[in-house]
């Protein structure tokens, strides 16, 4: 019997990593579609995955082609993992074996025993109300056994863990396993414990704080083990190889943490409704404040459930504009500047009722950037176009985009004045301020800058559940589904910077943000003020807080994306040119969108290239990125456009290229 000739899907950054490989009669018998491989690539061994039988019309030049060298692992990709890493291949335009080894985990010989918290399975001591036994009673009677797709939009606190748990008991009463998806690993621990109260099966947990041992031991597992289990993890976890899959949940449907933005640009939300189409069972996604796109792909359906109203008659918190104009000037208010006295006075009462308090801010450090009070010279990092950040408590200056760090100057290097002012305020300016006004009380932070492993991390939440933490100051970390029993006055400073930020989705961002941090107060029944410090109280964004109007934000947003032509009304590609020469991206980037303006010309009528621009931070890390925008309605055009440039673009060696697809930034 001859040689037989397959594809496979080779650890390659080619566009086309499908290469023809050929093996002997005896490898060919018990080869199958999945399995990973080791065949040469020139003068080396690569990678590779068996993609299926080779097509005709790469066989011509038969001689030329190699033999796959060996079977290299036990682990086998099934079917439908197959046809999930393709689909993903074509849409976000990616070479299908680099994919496929982007997610599989580092294999290991001998990997240690798997840990997992088993479930104690006990009685639901809570009782839904009818809205939520109306989204349970809906979805089960739609069926498990088919593909669907539903939006739970529930104002914060609405008891939308509880719809995800009683969905979860009855799929794991059918032995299905289910998947959990957490936008971050900061969710965990809550979540977990949850579970693990109240369902009856092993719980595993797979984000970046366990160790690769057990992400390999925990892919093996679920490629050879049928029986039910709960799958917590963040976005990677969508490509866990689980059998007998019933049901996948996307809590936090929008957050930005579920996007990509490094090699596979993909969104972990929009390949969990894949994921669930291919395997043919239900995906729920749930938020307070979904995406404008998933607000209007589900808001005239019957897969649409509005919870308008908070779980166990718990009243949503009123909000205070604090107008913080001029305020700095005050000499009494200079001194606990980023607050106002309003705000100091609201803290204290809260504090001797015996309660807690949230601060949110969402920078680091203790100031913006240092700045010369004589010359004006402010310090910028020598990597970016970015100006560096103070941070006090360890005297350095570092910049957030690369690892360029400095101590802190005496003295301006280019007038020698000793006298540097310190620029704006961050996480340790105001959790600063607070030791001072309230020395008897326990301040923390909740930052990745104070907070570096999962241990602290649960540490921190549980002494602050625990009331051994008075007050927390935190950034986007405090934000997301926490559920704090005795915090009834949430604090917002610096929600300014992100206002008529030049990006279509800063309003949604920011009404994101105000309606997260908001809803962490009151959950459990007692009066809740949120006091928002803002230079433009005037702001219409305000006022969707304010009056807890449940769609008016999206009822005028929908529009003005309608106006600018932005999604969900057409739909958009990046494509990065980045380079150590400024000239070279300008050059390159240019080239390219003249030359995809004129194959829209002729082919792609319905396709639009706007550019090229640079980045709003041209220069990182001593590259510089410029852009091309192409924005279209006809998603066939716009991904055959993409397809006709991926193909035929052969970059030069100074240029390092990046195709996002769905951006989440207008960058």
């Amino acid at each position: 019997m001859d040689e037989q000739y397959f594809l496979v899907a080779v650890n390659s950054p080619f566009n086309n990593s499908l290469l023809t490989y050929k093996a002997t009669p005896e490898m060919a018998n018990v080869l199958k579609r999945g399995m990973l491989l080791k065949v040469p690539l020139g003068k080396r061994m690569i990678d590779g995955c068996l993609w299926g039988p080779s097509d005709s019309e790469r066989l011509k030049e038969t001689s030329k082609i190699k033999f796959i060298e060996k079977i290299e692992s036990e682990v086998c990709l099934s079917t439908s993992e197959c046809e999930l890493y393709q689909w993903m291949s074509n849409y976000y335009h990616y070479p299908v074996g680099q994919l496929v080894f982007d997610v599989l985990p580092p294999f290991l010989k001998r990997p240690r025993k798997l840990n997992f918290d088993q479930g104690e399975g006990k009685v639901l001591d809570l009782e839904m109300n009818i809205d939520q036994e109306n989204v349970v009673k809906k979805i089960s009677e739609y069926g498990f056994d088919r593909f669907s797709k539903w939006l739970i939009h529930g104002v914060t606190g609405a008891g939308k863990t509880l719809i995800y748990l009683e969905l979860i008991k009855k799929q794991i009463a059918l032995k299905k396993s289910v998947l959990f998806l957490l936008p971050e690993i900061n969710l965990t621990p809550q979540f977990l414990k949850t579970f693990q109260t109240y369902l009856d099966v092993p719980i595993y947990s797979y984000n970046s704080s366990i160790s690769n041992s057990d992400k390999f031991g925990l892919w093996k597992l679920l490629q050879e083990d049928e029986s039910p289990k709960m799958i917590l993890g963040v976005r990677s976890s969508i490509f866990l190889p689980i059998k007998n899959l019933g049901l996948i949940v996307v809590d936090e449907e929008h957050d930005q943490s579920f996007k990509q933005d490094e090699r596979c640009t993909y969104n972990a939300r929009d390949i969990a409704i894949k994921r669930a189409s291919l395997e043919k069972l239900p995906v729920i996604l749930g938020s307070a404040t979904p995406m404008v796109e998933t607000y209007k792909a589900f808001i005239e359906t019957d897969h649409y459930f509005a919870l308008k109203k908070r779980a166990l008659d718990a009243k949503l918190p009123t909000v205070q504009l604090v107008d913080m104009r001029g305020r700095s000037k005050i000499d009494s208010e200079r001194m606990i500047w980023p607050y106002s006295r309003e705000s100091i006075v609201k803290i204290r009462i809260a504090l001797n009722k015996g309660e807690q308090v949230l601060v949110f801010i969402n920078r680091l450090g203790y100031a913006n950037y240092l700045q010369c009070n004589a010359c004006g010279h402010q310090f910028s990092c020598p990597n970016c176009s970015t100006n560096l950040k103070y941070f006090k408590k360890r005297n350095e200056l570092s910049c957030q985009t690369c690892e360029y760090k400095q101590s802190a100057p005496e003295m301006c290097p280019e007038c020698m004045n000793i006298n540097l002012s310190p620029k704006g305020f961050g996480t340790e300016k105001a959790y600063e301020i607070l030791k001072e006004i309230f020395p008897e009380k326990i301040t923390e932070r909740f930052d990745r800058d104070e907070i570096k492993t999962f241990t602290q991390l649960e540490s921190v939440l549980e002494k602050f559940h625990e009331k051994k933490i008075d007050i927390l100051v935190g950034t986007q970390m405090l934000s997301k589904g926490h559920n704090f029993k005795n915090v009834n006055l949430v604090l917002i400073l610096g929600i300014d910077s992100q206002l008529n930020f030049p990006d279509f989705r800063s309003n949604e961002r920011v009404y994101q943000t105000l309606t997260q941090v908001s809803g962490r107060a009151g959950r459990f029944g007692k009066e809740a003020e949120v006091l928002v410090h803002t230079l433009a109280p005037e702001n219409k964004i305000f006022s969707y807080l304010k009056n807890h109007t449940f769609d008016e934000f999206y009822e005028d947003e929908i529009p003005m994306r309608i106006m600018c032509s932005s999604p969900p009304v057409k739909k958009l590609i990046l494509i990065y040119f980045n380079s150590k020469s400024q000239e070279v991206a300008i050059k390159e980037s240019s080239k390219e969108a003249n030359g995809l303006r004129a194959l829209c010309e002729k082919h792609f009528k319905q396709v639009e290239i706007l550019g090229p621009k640079p980045s709003m931070i041209e220069k990182k890390v001593n590259k510089f990125t410029w852009s091309i925008m192409i924005r279209s309605s006809d998603l066939n055009q716009l991904h055959n456009l993409i397809s006709t440039f991926s193909k035929n673009y052969r970059p030069p060696h100074t240029i390092s290229l990046k195709i996002d697809v769905d951006p989440y930034y207008f960058d």
